[in-house]
């Protein structure tokens, strides 16, 4: 069986290059033309599952626009608390600022979320799609989502030895994991894992 990660399409927020967690952002119009004119196929799929948060719903909906996924809250963006919507330039004197960057798996951000609380809430929202994948026997899964919760996935979900940070993956692309059913029911890693260059220059 095979899983898609794909992260949302760049916002006018990313392209400020803002923190951008749990406040959303409209995606960019470049991004919605590229979105929608893909060649994906709703009936390649049987299983449809997206963050809660509007950058991907709206992704969701642009690639497949019959589809109404099924909502995770816990496919969110780490919550960046007092960060959000502020850029590096804002913030590169504020201490807590400082205090994160230096320790980001560390440190908790103020009004926001600790790595750990990140990856606690993540491992759940696997859990439950792990779930929605035994009770409705799908085979081939797409889900979206953003890029610190599908970096934390690969990190956990492969057997490569990178980084969370050494995972590349720009607006609009996805990964393929692949899965024996077996091995997904014990939280076994990926048997297979490739990029999806869903288009020749990529998406948003």
């Amino acid at each position: 069986m095979a899983i898609t990660l794909f992260r949302h399409g760049i916002t006018e927020e990313n392209k400020r290059k803002t923190y951008l967690g749990w406040t959303d952002s409209a995606l960019t119009e470049e991004a919605k033309i590229s979105l929608a004119s893909t060649k994906l196929q709703a009936g390649d799929y049987d299983l449809f599952i997206s963050s809660d948060l509007n950058r991907c719903v709206t992704t969701m909906n642009l690639l497949f626009p019959i589809i109404g996924p099924t909502k995770l809250a816990k496919l969110r963006e780490m919550n960046f608390g007092i960060f959000e919507g502020k850029t590096y330039e804002d913030l590169k004197n504020d201490m807590n600022y400082q205090r994160w960057i230096d320790q980001p798996f560390k440190e908790v951000i103020p009004g926001g979320e600790s790595f750990q609380q990140f990856a606690y809430r993540v491992d759940k929202g696997w859990n439950q799609i792990v779930e929605l994948i035994l009770r409705y026997h799908a085979k081939n899964v797409f889900i979206v989502s953003h890029g610190g919760v599908i970096r934390y996935l690969l990190s956990r979900l492969t057997e490569e030895e990178k980084d969370f940070w050494e995972w590349k993956i720009d607006h609009g692309t996805g990964y393929v994991l692949e899965f024996h059913k077996t091995d997904l029911r014990r939280g076994e890693p990926c048997i297979l894992l490739q990029e999806v260059p869903l288009t020749e220059k990529g998406l948003g």
